[in-house]
């Protein structure tokens, strides 16, 4: 069975940091594109991060430039977003989705998703 499973998240206060985690079952991981989306209630699932299948490209949406990071570590088919400085802001259910060209910009092209974990930033 094909699926993607998510781990990590949680509550967190300002400045603190969590590392979430996207595994791959039924699939090989590294012929993917892997991108981070984020959901806040009320608002549309914004692009967080990607990286590439082909060259290990990776891209970061201008609010987390800097304090996010995105990896893979092909041995364990799995994706990580390490989130360093968080704010209130990153409040939201993060999700992480394969694509089997590049890192598109539009949720609606991932083909696979994780089943979504909750961020909570506050003091």
């Amino acid at each position: 069975q094909v699926q993607l499973v998510q781990s990590g998240g949680g509550l967190v206060q300002p400045g603190g940091s969590l590392r979430l985690s996207c595994a791959a079952f039924g699939f090989t991981l590294d012929y993917y594109a892997i991108g981070w989306f984020r959901q806040a209630p009320g608002k549309d699932r914004e692009g967080v991060s990607c990286i590439s299948s082909s060259d290990g490209t990776t891209y970061y949406g201008d609010s987390v430039k800097g304090r996010f990071t995105i990896s893979r570590d092909n041995a364990k088919n799995t994706v990580y977003l390490q989130m360093n400085s968080l704010k209130p802001e990153d409040t939201a259910v993060y999700y992480c989705g394969a694509e089997g060209v590049g890192c598109p910009p539009s949720p609606y092209e991932y083909v696979y998703w994780g089943q979504g974990t909750q961020v909570t930033v506050s003091s």
